[in-house]
């Protein structure tokens, strides 16, 4: 059996930054659609999936605001459930706006996700 021995004698001191996660913070940001209320999101990265969502829940008519690492989602104002063919398609993940939108509002239109046309 292998085995790591740590020696030392000194204690670790200090702070580390741990960044945010793409695949974390997606469902996370998808999940605000279910409490029709404002969300504060702090250390989320901005990746393009990310950017993505954010546009895919502002054109479901919530009011999103980006500032530094900070994503600011009001979903008491969403007005549509159906989800953008251009902006669903740009990512395999926009299939888990699914489940928040049925749950809240009992319908959701939505084309295969990205990279998973059917032909």
């Amino acid at each position: 059996m292998s085995k790591i021995i740590v020696t030392g004698g000194k204690k670790l001191k200090g702070e580390i930054r741990i960044e945010g996660a793409k695949n974390s913070v997606l469902p996370i940001l998808a999940a605000t659609i279910l409490n029709g209320d404002e969300n504060i999101i702090k250390n989320c990265p901005m990746f393009k999936d990310v950017e993505v969502i954010l546009d895919i829940l502002r054109r479901l008519g919530c009011k999103v605001k980006v500032e530094d690492n900070t994503a600011i989602i009001d979903s008491t104002t969403i007005s549509s459930t159906i989800v953008p063919e251009n902006l669903a398609t740009e990512m395999r993940s926009s299939i888990i706006l699914m489940g928040p939108l049925l749950a809240r509002e009992g319908k959701v239109t939505i084309s295969y996700p990205g990279e998973c046309v059917i032909v």
